[in-house]
């Protein structure tokens, strides 16, 4: 399946009603199209989460055009199997495959001027005991820092 409405005109042979019916939900799995318009999209809510995201965003059932209710569930789980060679991934499976870069493995904390705490107080904190400056834990560190910026102030 390419295309949405593929996907919507398949719900409608096989639940009954008309095309349009589904076409909303089968438009929200393909909606990451819009940033990347490889199959690799699919990551994003083609497996078991997704279905259930599903859920939560168009409700547990619909009502088509031939006064049927459908579990969206039902509906999504035709959508990603259509696409996933009859199967149904978990997210897990997708982020399993990411093929890891640099860039995503290293948080960078920018540096700013003046006293208000930035980032991570442990590593400050840590830092100050590396350097035999305090023997306090860190709570109690971060007392004594606090306090010490209050009277600074």
């Amino acid at each position: 399946m390419a295309h949405p409405l593929h996907h919507a005109e398949s719900s409608a042979r096989k639940f009954g009603g008309v095309p349009s019916d589904y076409q909303s939900i089968h438009d929200w799995f393909d909606a990451s199209k819009e940033h990347l318009a490889l199959f690799t999209h699919r990551a994003m809510r083609h497996h078991a989460q997704g279905l259930f995201e599903a859920e939560r965003v168009f409700g547990l059932t619909l009502t088509n055009s031939a006064g049927r209710d459908i579990p969206v569930r039902w509906i999504g789980e035709q959508h990603v199997r259509e696409d996933c060679q009859g199967r149904i991934p978990s997210m897990a499976d997708w982020l399993r495959r990411i093929q890891p870069e640099p860039w995503m493995a290293n948080g960078h904390i920018d540096s700013h001027a003046g006293s208000e705490p930035c980032g991570d107080p442990r590593a400050a904190w840590a830092s100050e005991v590396a350097a035999g400056r305090t023997v306090l834990g860190l709570k109690d560190w971060m007392a004594a820092h606090a306090t010490q910026a209050t009277q600074g102030a």
